[in-house]
């Protein structure tokens, strides 16, 4: 790909990393709710779950939607605007995911990035396959074959999200574009991580490793 043709998916990349960077898991709380998600919990972590639980439903809610739109819309209008399928589009798949987990506005840091990783998967429609993978492994180790705590499952279910997409995915932009999300998604899971046991729960029968 000549030179010149790269600049829109250097454009693009740019707005979602942008977008991304827009840590509403951390603004809505505090500054609708007078709560810093990252002072009262215990992994600092600006995502969802901590809008949930120490800020409510509403601003769990009003979190998680403006989380998902952050990565969709970016990656959505792109591949509108671009060649989806070519390489280059796997910059502007992360770039929203990258953005979350290290922030432009808060100096590098940011959070885990799950819901942004939703997001922008999502906005590969028509293919659904990823978004599809990605939500059926994590119900799959939450429900069923229940891993525990929080970071392992995460790290199993994108690990395995990945190799799925591998394996049933043809297009290269999206195979490449989804192993970046990732690798940045479990690089931030280990960077919190505590010392945590690795347990594995079926029905009323647990595995403890570690």
């Amino acid at each position: 790909m000549k030179t010149l043709l790269w600049i829109p998916y250097l454009f693009w990349t740019l707005v979602g990393y942008l977008s991304g960077s827009v840590l509403y898991g951390y603004l809505i709380p505090k500054y609708f709710y007078h709560v810093d998600v990252r002072l009262l919990s215990d992994d600092g972590n600006p995502g969802t779950a901590n809008a949930y639980k120490y800020a409510g439903f509403w601003a769990g809610s009003t979190v998680i939607l403006c989380e998902l739109l952050k990565a969709f819309l970016p990656v959505y209008f792109a591949a509108r605007r671009v060649d989806p399928t070519v390489l280059p589009f796997a910059f502007v798949i992360a770039a929203p995911v990258a953005g979350h987990a290290f922030s432009l506005f808060f100096k590098g840091k940011g959070g885990k990035a799950i819901a942004a990783s939703f997001g922008a998967v999502l906005a590969l429609f028509p293919n659904l396959f990823p978004f599809a993978a990605l939500a059926l492994f994590y119900i799959l180790f939450s429900t069923v074959i229940v891993v525990s705590p929080h970071l392992f499952r995460s790290i199993v279910t994108f690990l395995l999200f990945t190799a799925a997409v591998l394996v049933k995915v043809t297009v290269p932009s999206v195979r490449l574009g989804c192993t970046l999300i990732t690798a940045i998604t479990v690089k931030k899971h280990l960077d919190s991580y505590q010392g945590e046991a690795f347990k594995i729960r079926l029905g009323r029968h647990h595995r403890t490793s570690g």
